[in-house]
């Protein structure tokens, strides 16, 4: 099954004398996206791998000549896996700034090597793009409503990725997303020589994975796992910036009262993490459904807001007092409060939100209205 992804189209996002850099974890589907533009462009152009030792070479050297003769003639360059090679940015801009009109595509599964490369050098001289695992919005221009619906507990257990969501054999898919767990992700977190200890990183995200949805001590953390609170900070870092997990913050603005200091995470996919905890149990005998549906909704939130430019600042609300928002989002000028709940349980505002921003909204995220919500 060909799903068509929210930028299958990359002409909008070029631009010349400047470097479209595309994020996103590995196998999440920015080679083949790659593949599939190339294979319509009309550009005349050059695809490369970072992986590419000659290419590396090439960049590395930051010798002006060889970089615009590697380029010359071509109205289009592309590498893929660009955080592989080291000085990438400067390599780019020596490119963008000396050939008149070229444009240049990069791809990375790793913010946390290529942001920092091409970060300064490209200043002013690009544009960032993120690929998620395939979002419901994608899925919608293969499935209406009533079919998303129905595959919600494929989703929910066996997560997004696109290898996965194509497959149509359930061993396959754990499988699949097994392979993905650890062969890819985890092996390029691993990879980094901030990383020294293999164990402690599948510990860490295993405790994380039993605490979707509620705040993060990182001195607890750290006192289970044996090691010092900065070694933790560092570790989430890392495996944030190398989209495994996403950091929600709590939202403070007016009282003491307010929990502002801790942190939630969530999976950038789901059925990663219920690979790493050995779980693709039916929803009906899981005792982690809440967990699954919370993190499920916020990732597909968050992916709608990315790619329809709906710009806001996500936090969860919560006070000492235990009054509490899932998801609270800063935009317009506005506060928007959303609950996400599995059941249909009709839910009041917290008081004191509702007392402390007179002008906020609240809304319950159910199985009934979540489409909307995330497409």
């Amino acid at each position: 099954m060909k799903i068509p992804r929210y930028y299958q189209n990359l002409d909008p996002f070029l631009k010349p004398n400047k470097a479209l850099v595309i994020f996103g974890p590995r196998q999440v589907g920015k080679t083949t996206l790659l593949k599939d533009f190339l294979a319509n462009c009309e550009l005349k152009h050059r695809f490369d791998s970072g992986e590419d030792l000659r290419v590396s070479e090439i960049f590395e050297s930051l010798n002006f000549e060889k970089i615009k003769s590697y380029a010359k003639g071509y109205e289009l360059v592309v590498i893929d896996e660009a955080q592989k090679i080291k000085n990438i940015g400067q390599g780019v801009k020596i490119i963008v700034d000396n050939i008149p009109d070229i444009k240049i595509i990069l791809t990375g599964s790793s913010s946390f090597e290529l942001a920092g490369q091409v970060g300064e050098p490209l200043t002013g001289r690009k544009i960032n793009l993120t690929l998620f695992p395939v979002s419901q919005i994608e899925l919608k221009n293969i499935y209406n409503d009533f079919d998303l619906k129905n595959r919600l507990e494929e989703y929910l257990i066996y997560g997004s990725y696109p290898e996965v969501v194509a497959q149509p054999d359930i061993e396959e898919k754990k499988r699949i997303a097994g392979e993905i767990t650890g062969s890819y992700l985890l092996k390029d977190i691993l990879e980094l020589d901030k990383i020294k200890n293999s164990k402690v990183v599948l510990d860490l995200l295993r405790l994380l994975a039993f605490q979707i949805g509620n705040e993060v001590s990182l001195t607890e953390l750290g006192r289970q796992l044996a090691i010092d609170q900065k070694t933790v900070a560092r570790y989430l870092d890392i495996l944030e910036k190398s989209f495994v997990l996403y950091n929600l913050r709590g939202f403070s603005r007016n009282l003491r009262k307010e929990i502002s200091k801790k942190s939630k995470y969530y999976f950038y996919d789901i059925g990663i993490r219920n690979s790493l905890i050995s779980n693709f149990n039916n929803l009906s005998i899981r005792d982690d459904v809440g967990k699954l549906w919370e993190n499920f909704i916020f990732m597909e939130r968050l992916k709608k807001r990315r790619y329809k430019n709906i710009y806001a600042n996500d936090y969860f609300w919560r006070t000492w007092s235990k009054e509490e928002i899932d998801l609270l989002e800063e935009r317009e000028g506005k506060l928007f409060g959303y609950e996400i709940k599995w059941g249909n349980k009709k839910i009041k505002p917290p008081k004191t939100w509702g007392q402390t921003y007179k002008n906020s909204s609240f809304e319950v995220v159910n199985k009934e209205n979540y489409i909307k919500f995330i497409t």
